[in-house]
C-alpha cells in the first residue's frame, strides 16, 4: 500500500495566483465551454467508484452482488426458484435465474427495453411499483453499471414464446435485441459479463467472498436454490433454507454454547411491511445482530434495529418483573445487559425503503422502527409466557452481565478521575509522540520491553508513539467487560488510545481516538501471529469502529535478512529469502533468521518495518462480519473441536512454523 510522507516532508502549499479571473490548476479558462456532459453511462466509468465503492477487488465482486440482487428481487416477488452464479475460466461470470425475464419490445425512449434495462442510468421496473413490491435495487443503477464496467456483456431473457438477446461492449450494444431461439420451457434471465481489467485493480474473484455472500442471500429468502459453481479449480456450492432466519441464526450460533435450543422466531406483516426477525442467547458475552431491508445488509444500522432493541429491552423487563425474577428494588436491566450474548437476524421487506447514501448502509423509514417493535414485542412475550424456563436462563444471563458492566464501569470511572481518558495520566509504558493532531500520528503496540526498546530508539519522534505490552494478552472472547477493563495488557492500551470502550453504555467515542494509524507490530514468528490475533480480537469485538474506520494496520516485519557484506537485503518469508538469495548470486551470503523483534537494532527496524518511505503495512478490514464472528469465535472461543477442524483445514496454507 502506499504510504504518506514523514511529518514535516511536505513542502507549503503555493500562493494562489492574484488574477481577476479564476483559473485551474492547466492555466486555462474556467468558463461555460468547461462543462461537460457526459452521455450514456460515460459517468459510470469516469466516476465508477460512485456507483460500486471502489475498483479494487471489493468493487469488483460488487459487479456479481447487482446481478445477482435482481435475480434476489424475482426470488422476493414469488417469480423464481432457482439463481445460478458461475465462475468460468477466463474470469467470466454468468448468472442464470429461473424468473420472468427482461422485458422486450419497444420503449417510450425508441429502443428496446431491454437496451434501455442495460444502458440508461435509473431505469427499470422499481420506480412505478407494477413491476416489484420489494426490491433492494433502489437506484435502478444496477445493471447498467455492471455493463458500463465490463469489457463484455451479454443478455438473454426468455418470454413471450422467444428467447431475446443483446451483447455490449464497454457498455455500448454491438448489435440490436434479437430473437435467438424459441423459448419452450425454459424462463427467465442469463447475464454473462467479464470485468475490464482497464477499470478495475484485480478482476480475480474469491469463491469463498461470493459463497459468503449467497449463502446469505439463501438464509434472507426462504425457498430458493442458490448454486455457485467455479470452473477455475472445479468447486461448487448449493444453498437452499426452509427455515430461513431461524437457520441463518443457527449457522451463526454453530460453535457457541446456545441458551436455549430453539431460535425465537417472529414473522408478522404490520401494515405493508414484513417483519421477519430470529434471535437466540449463547454464553458467551458479545453481541451480533444482523439486520438486513429489502435483502441489503444495513450495516450501519437504522430504524428496524432501533425498533428491535426497545421491544427487547422492555420486554424482558416486563417479563422478568412479572415472574419475579426482577424484584421492584432491581430496578430495570439495561440495553447493554439484556444484549451480551445475543445473536439475532433482523430482516424488513417494505414497499418504498428509504436508505441514508448511496450504498444504503442504513434503513431511515421512521414507521419501521414502530412496526417492529410491535411485532418483536408482541412475539417474544408470548414465546417467554411459553416458555419460562428459557426466560429464566435469560434473565440470569442478563443479570450476569449487569453485575460484570457494574463493576466495568466503577473501573473505567475510576480511570477518568484519574483524568487517562483525557491524555492527563497516560500509562507510564507509553512513548508519547510530540503531534497532536490524531490524523498525524501513528501509534505502534508491539510485545516486550525488548522490542519496545528498539522501536523507542528507532521511531520518529514527532508523530510515532510506542506501547509495549508485557506478558500474555488477554484473551478477551472469553472474558468479562470487567476483567477486560482490570488487565494489565488490555487497560493501557484503552487509556494509549483514548476513545473509551464499548459495553460500558455510550463510553466509546471515535472521536477522541488520538491516533490514526494504530499498527499492530509483532514478531514474524507463531508467538507474534498469536499475539496479533488476541489484539485483532479485541479490536473486533470492542472497538470494531475503528476497523471500520481504517485506522488499525498490522506491520510486516522481515524473518530474514540476507547480507554479502555490501548488500543487505530482507525477507519476510523462505520463499523471499530464497529468491534474493539467487538473485544475489555470490558465494559469500550471510542469513540471519530474526527470532524477534527485540533482536534488531533500532535503524534495521526503522528501514524495514517503521519507516513510512519503505514499509509494508497490511490494513484490517472486515469484509464479512458473519465469516469474522465465526472465524473469532472458533480459534478464540470455548469449544476445542472446531478450533481442531479449521487448523486441521487451514494447515497447508501456514508459510512461518517453528519447530
Amino acid at each position: 500500500m502506499t504510504e504518506p510522507k514523514r511529518a514535516g516532508d511536505n513542502g507549503a502549499a503555493a500562493a494562489a495566483p492574484k488574477a481577476s479571473r479564476r483559473k485551474d490548476a492547466a492555466g486555462s479558462d474556467y468558463n461555460a465551454a468547461s462543462i461537460q456532459v457526459l452521455e450514456g453511462l460515460e459517468a459510470v466509468r469516469r466516476r465508477p467508484g460512485m456507483y460500486i465503492g471502489s475498483t479494487d477487488v471489493r468493487g469488483l465482486h460488487h459487479l456479481v452482488w447487482e446481478v445477482v440482487d435482481n435475480s434476489i428481487d424475482e426470488a422476493m416477488a414469488g417469480h423464481a426458484t432457482t439463481i445460478r452464479v458461475t465462475i468460468m475460466a477466463d474470469g467470466t461470470v454468468e448468472v442464470i435465474d429461473d424468473g420472468r425475464g427482461v422485458p422486450v419490445g419497444k420503449h417510450q425512449t425508441g429502443k428496446d427495453a431491454l437496451e434501455v434495462v442495460h444502458t440508461v442510468l435509473h431505469a427499470g421496473g422499481k420506480f412505478g411499483g407494477g413491476g416489484y413490491k420489494v426490491s433492494g435495487g433502489l437506484h435502478g443503477v444496477g445493471v447498467s453499471v455492471v455493463n458500463a464496467l465490463s469489457e463484455f456483456l451479454r443478455v438473454e431473457t426468455a418470454r413471450d414464446g422467444h428467447v431475446w438477446a443483446q451483447e455490449y461492449k464497454r457498455g455500448k450494444p454491438t448489435g440490436s435485441v434479437t430473437k435467438v431461439g424459441p423459448q419452450g420451457t425454459r424462463r427467465g434471465t442469463k447475464t454473462i459479463f467479464r470485468a475490464d481489467p482497464e477499470m478495475f485493480e484485480t478482476t480475480e474473484y474469491s469463491f469463498d467472498t461470493v459463497s459468503q455472500r449467497l449463502r446469505e442471500s439463501a438464509y434472507l429468502t426462504k425457498g430458493v436454490w442458490i448454486t455457485l459453481i467455479d470452473e477455475r479449480n472445479d468447486r461448487e456450492r448449493s444453498f437452499y433454507f426452509e427455515g430461513g432466519l431461524q437457520s441463518f441464526v443457527r449457522h451463526l450460533n454453530r460453535n457457541k454454547e446456545t441458551l436455549h435450543n430453539r431460535p425465537i422466531y417472529v414473522e408478522r406483516r404490520v401494515g405493508s411491511t414484513a417483519v421477519e426477525v430470529a434471535l437466540q442467547y449463547n454464553d458467551t458475552y458479545t453481541e451480533n445482530v444482523l439486520a438486513f431491508a429489502n435483502n441489503i445488509n444495513t450495516v450501519d444500522g437504522g430504524t428496524h434495529i432501533t425498533g428491535f432493541r426497545a421491544a427487547l429491552t422492555s420486554s424482558l423487563n416486563d417479563w422478568a418483573h412479572k415472574a419475579g425474577v426482577l424484584k421492584d428494588a432491581d430496578g430495570n436491566l439495561s440495553g447493554d445487559d439484556v444484549r451480551e450474548g445475543l445473536t439475532a437476524v433482523i430482516s424488513v421487506k417494505l414497499t418504498d425503503p428509504q436508505f441514508e447514501g448511496q450504498t444504503k448502509a442504513k434503513l431511515g423509514n421512521a414507521e419501521v422502527k414502530g412496526q417492529v417493535q410491535a411485532a418483536v414485542a408482541d412475539s417474544l412475550g408470548q414465546y417467554l409466557e411459553e416458555n419460562p424456563g428459557d426466560g429464566r436462563r435469560i434473565i440470569e444471563k442478563c443479570l450476569t452481565a449487569a453485575r460484570a458492566r457494574e463493576a466495568a464501569r466503577k473501573a473505567r470511572d475510576l480511570v477518568i478521575r484519574k483524568g487517562a481518558l483525557d491524555g492527563l495520566s497516560l500509562p507510564g509504558k507509553l512513548a508519547d509522540c510530540q503531534e497532536r493532531d490524531p490524523a498525524k500520528s501513528e501509534l505502534f503496540i508491539v510485545e516486550g520491553d525488548s522490542a519496545g526498546g528498539s522501536a523507542k530508539q528507532g521511531r520518529d519522534r514527532r508523530n510515532q508513539a510506542i506501547l509495549p505490552l508485557r506478558g500474555k494478552v488477554l484473551n478477551v472472547e472469553k472474558a468479562r467487560l470487567d476483567k477486560i477493563v482490570a488487565s494489565e495488557n488490555v487497560r493501557p492500551l484503552i487509556i494509549a488510545l483514548g476513545a473509551g470502550i464499548e459495553g460500558i453504555g455510550d463510553s466509546f467515542d471515535l472521536a477522541k481516538l488520538r491516533y490514526h494509524r494504530i499498527i499492530i507490530m509483532t514478531d514474524a514468528d507463531v508467538d507474534g501471529a498469536h499475539i496479533r490475533t488476541l489484539l485483532l480480537t479485541f479490536f473486533y469485538r470492542f472497538m470494531p469502529q475503528v476497523i471500520e474506520a481504517g485506522y488499525l494496520y498490522i506491520a510486516q516485519p522481515p524473518l530474514y535478512r540476507v547480507s554479502t557484506g555490501k548488500v543487505t537485503k530482507y525477507a519476510q518469508s523462505e520463499k523471499d529469502r530464497d529468491r534474493i538469495v539467487k538473485e544475489m548470486n555470490v558465494k559469500n551470503i550471510s542469513v540471519q533468521r530474526f527470532k524477534g523483534l527485540g533482536e534488531m537494532n533500532a535503524d534495521q527496524l526503522w528501514e524495514t518495518t517503521m519507516n513510512p518511505e519503505s514499509r509494508t503495512l497490511l490494513r484490517a478490514e472486515i469484509d464479512d462480519a458473519v465469516e469474522a464472528d465465526s472465524i473469532f469465535t472458533m480459534l478464540m472461543g470455548e469449544k476445542v473441536g472446531p478450533r481442531k477442524d479449521f487448523i486441521k483445514s487451514e494447515a497447508r496454507k501456514v508459510r512461518n512454523l517453528d519447530i
